[in-house]
């Protein structure tokens, strides 16, 4: 259970760096309403993750259990764009917001001032 609940968390954190975005037009309309426009990582998409873990119980229970569902998704995103700010340093390149579109990662390296625009 917990490794399946580590990679669903990988994948999560892959979309939310990636995929998932919202994208508004000037009225207010949502213009990626239905699973056709708004992209989400697939298995064909996954890298291959490995898992290793450390079993620490938990004092506050009978069965020294603890949650980790949220160990997967939560750090993933900004790992990804610290890696790529890392990555692009010899362009100066500063990544205060995710998903991270090819676009949007195009206009940060050219130094666009409206780099965190949409795609659509």
């Amino acid at each position: 259970i917990l490794e399946g609940q580590i990679h669903g968390g990988v994948a999560q954190g892959i979309g939310n760096a990636f995929y998932e975005e919202l994208v508004w037009d000037e009225n207010g309309q949502l213009l990626n309403a239905s699973f056709m426009d708004y992209l989400l990582p697939t298995a064909d998409t996954m890298p291959i993750i490995e898992t290793d873990h450390v079993e620490t119980p938990s004092p506050l229970n009978p069965l020294g259990i603890k949650g980790a569902g949220e160990a997967g998704a939560i750090p993933v995103g900004p790992l990804f764009a610290q890696a790529l700010e890392d990555a692009l340093s010899a362009f100066a390149v500063e990544i205060t917001e995710i998903p991270l579109s090819p676009n949007k990662l195009f206009a940060l390296i050219h130094g666009d001032e409206d780099a965190t625009g949409t795609d659509a």
